[in-house]
């Protein structure tokens, strides 16, 4: 049977100007590292951010991304997946099933909050009403509250609190763990015993009764644009 192949990107996009600000360029920062990107590249990335495709479908959108700006593929997309990959900017996952890619890829990422503070959404609110002429009924759309399971509340209230992998998470939902006041509770409550490492929680954890819904409560925030992931 033929393995499940599931992409995605990781950290999150910004532009760089120059000191004249009459310049940019894109840039994803990810593992706390700036990495300027082409333009092949970026249409890549961008394809994937807060979306999981197989790889026919990443193709599908590079070759209409590349028809309908005209004398931009230079490069195959394969060869842009491999450079991304090798630069940590998109990330596979694969299995028997799309479940099981879905894990292979979520298990060892690091889940980030992309919900921003109250004063910042403040801010963007009114910028995008007074300086960007949006309509406030158009702006408020982009600024409601996330409608949330039970489930993906318990993964945002351990997220906001650590830097934790979705594995992680799943351990501290089996545990019932629900407060991580410092990064002692963390050892102690994650890696006390003789089995269990960083390097191998993402495996261990894939058998527990938990991994389902908690791995669909982190692919859902993701595609609502409720996280970031990242690798640390």
């Amino acid at each position: 049977m033929e393995k499940k192949i599931l992409y995605t990107a990781i950290g999150r996009f910004e532009r760089r100007y120059n000191h004249c600000r009459r310049l940019s360029c894109p840039v994803i920062v990810a593992g706390k590292q700036d990495h300027v990107v082409d333009m092949q590249e970026l249409v890549i990335w961008t394809s994937l951010n807060w979306r999981f495709l197989k790889p026919s479908e990443l193709e599908a959108v590079f070759q209409e991304t590349a028809r309908q700006v005209g004398g931009m593929a230079e490069r195959s997309g394969q060869e842009c997946v491999h450079r991304l990959m090798v630069r940590g900017l998109i990330v596979s996952g694969s299995g028997d099933t799309e479940y099981d890619a879905l894990y292979d890829l979520l298990g060892s990422l690091f889940i980030i909050p992309a919900d921003g503070n109250l004063l910042y959404q403040i801010l963007s609110f009114c910028r995008l009403t007074v300086l960007e002429r949006i309509s406030f009924r158009a702006a408020r759309k982009l600024f409601r509250k996330d409608n949330r399971t039970d489930k993906e509340k318990q993964v945002m209230g351990l997220a906001n609190q650590a830097l934790l992998s979705t594995a992680e998470i799943i351990k501290c939902v089996e545990n019932n763990v629900r407060r991580l006041p410092n990064e002692e509770s963390i050892v102690e409550r994650l890696y006390s015993d003789r089995e269990t490492t960083s390097d191998n929680i993402s495996s261990i954890m894939r058998i527990s009764a938990v991994c389902r819904p908690v791995t669909l409560a982190v692919a859902n925030l993701y595609l609502r644009k409720q996280i970031i992931l990242e690798r640390v």
